[in-house]
This record gives C-alpha cells, structure tokens and sequence, in this order.
C-alpha cells in the first residue's frame, strides 16, 4: 500500500489531502506537471509566480520539462528552460527531456533542448532520443541529433542500432536518413541485421533501401534464418529478396568510398575536388 499527494480541486488553495490506494508507483503529478503536459502556459507562469519551483520533480523524477517535452509544447518548455529548469534532468527509467521530444516528433523542442545545452548522448538502452526519433519515423528530430553528432551506429542490448530500430518500425523515412547519414547497414540487434528486421516486418520499400545501400541478404541471424526466410511467401519483400546478380562496379565503388570516408565525415564530400556529379553519386543525390 502506496500513498500519494494530489491537489485538492474543491479550493482555490493549494492544499493537499493524501489518499490512500493500493498502487505499485506514485501518483503524485503536481499543478505544474499538467499545466506543462497540456501546454497552458499562462497557468503555468502563475503557479511559477505562486512559488512552484521550476524543478518540481515526481517520486520517478519527472519534472515539468519532460512533461513539456512530452506534450510537444514549445511555449512551455522555453518558458521552463528561462527560468532555470534543468535542461539534463533524467528521470527515474532514464528519460531526458531530449527524449520525450524525440518521443512526441516535436523538432521545435528538439532544437529548444539543443541550443540549451541537451546531452545527445544516450543515458538508458531504454531512452535513447535517437533510436526513439528513428522507431517512431520523426525524420526532422534524427536530422538535428544527427547535425548535432549523435552517434549513427550505437548498438543498444535488445534494441540493436537505430536502424535497426527504424527497420523494425516499418520507418522509410528515417531508414533513408540514417543510411544517407552513414549508418552500417549490416549493423542491427546481435547476428538480426536490419535487412532481417524490415523482412520480417513485410516493408518492401525498405527493403529495397537496404539492398541499395548493400545489405546481405544471405546473412544468417541467431537462428540461422535469412531474410529470405523470414518473408512471407507471394510478397513484395520475397520479390525484391529474390533478385538476384551482384552489384554493379560502380555500386561497389560507392560502398567503398563511403566506408572509407566514414559516416562522420561524409557531409565533407561535397567539398571535395570532384565532379559535381561524383559527389552526388556518393552522397545518394
């Protein structure tokens, strides 16, 4: 038996009443945390100027920024970060406000969060802001991690790489980002690569993507399975999965090349001493 603090809703005050439930977390969301979920900004400068500290923060650590975040309320989180809310606070299962604006595809806090000094560094295999911005197809929130040097390949236990992530969510969008970006398309979760991730997922479309950046499609996974056989028969995923011939030279050229510069450093092809068509060529324009 678990017992909470809620605001009494039958006074203008701010007094409490404690209710007791049987519960296995806290419920103890203040004024401050709704107002800033539901992005009423002007309730939420009130109960500032009430006294409500900025960081307010809930038995699980949530403080009114990643609830900001989470409702994708720019307003609010501006507002919160003027006034000195703590742009890295984590909660208790490792969210970050960063995080959660991955979470709800607002690219306006995103960048908020960044200008604000936002870590892009993952803090919990299980709140990652770019395998979050990947999983949930948001391509302007992973085009500003990754401007901002987040890290394309990271591998998470039981999450893979953001492509992987991206692939099992059925992501075109992100999935090309991630691959334009550099990302290594045979890295994924363990031996599943992202090639068996968008098979068994059925998106024909990122299957194709993956192929055209060299996927292989003979790998094997933990179970010996290739992607092949992870499709469902009859389908555009079998269809494309079946083709066969090798790469041209020119495609393994590019592959090359590409490996070679790094993924960190392909935004500099466009500067090299090269013709403009080349660049493009590499660069998948």
């Amino acid at each position: 038996i678990s017992y909470s603090i809620v605001p009494c809703r039958r006074t203008v005050s701010l007094s409490y009443v404690f209710i007791f439930c049987v519960s296995d977390s806290w419920s103890d969301r203040t004024p401050l945390h709704e107002a800033a979920y539901q992005g009423r900004l002007l309730h939420l400068k009130t109960l500032i100027t009430q006294g409500f500290h900025v960081d307010t923060l809930t038995m699980d650590r949530v403080s009114p920024l990643h609830e900001a975040c989470l409702g994708g309320h720019y307003a609010c989180a501006k507002f919160l970060l003027d006034n000195g809310a703590n742009v890295r606070a984590v909660s208790a299962d490792g969210a970050t406000a960063l995080f959660n604006s991955c979470s709800s595809g607002s690219a306006a806090c995103v960048r908020l969060l960044l200008q604000h000094g936002a870590s892009i560094r993952t803090t919990c295999q299980l709140a990652s802001p770019i395998h979050e911005a990947a999983r949930k197809d948001h391509r302007e929130c992973l085009e500003l991690l990754l401007s901002c040097g987040a890290p394309v390949d990271v591998e998470l236990p039981d999450v893979g790489t953001p492509l992987y992530s991206a692939c099992r969510a059925r992501a075109a969008a992100c999935v090309e980002l991630l691959l334009r970006s550099g990302a290594d398309v045979h890295l994924g979760c363990g031996q599943d690569s992202p090639l068996h991730a968008a098979a068994r997922g059925g998106e024909s479309d990122v299957v194709e993507l993956l192929l055209d950046f060299g996927a292989d499609r003979s790998g094997r996974n933990a179970d010996e399975k290739t992607p092949l056989e992870l499709s469902t028969p009859d389908s555009a995923v079998r269809f494309a999965l079946q083709k066969t011939g090798p790469s041209s030279l020119s495609q393994l050229c590019r592959f090359c090349v590409r490996r070679s510069i790094g993924w960190n450093r392909l935004h500099k092809a466009s500067s090299l001493f090269l013709p403009l068509i080349i660049k493009d060529f590499l660069l998948y324009q």
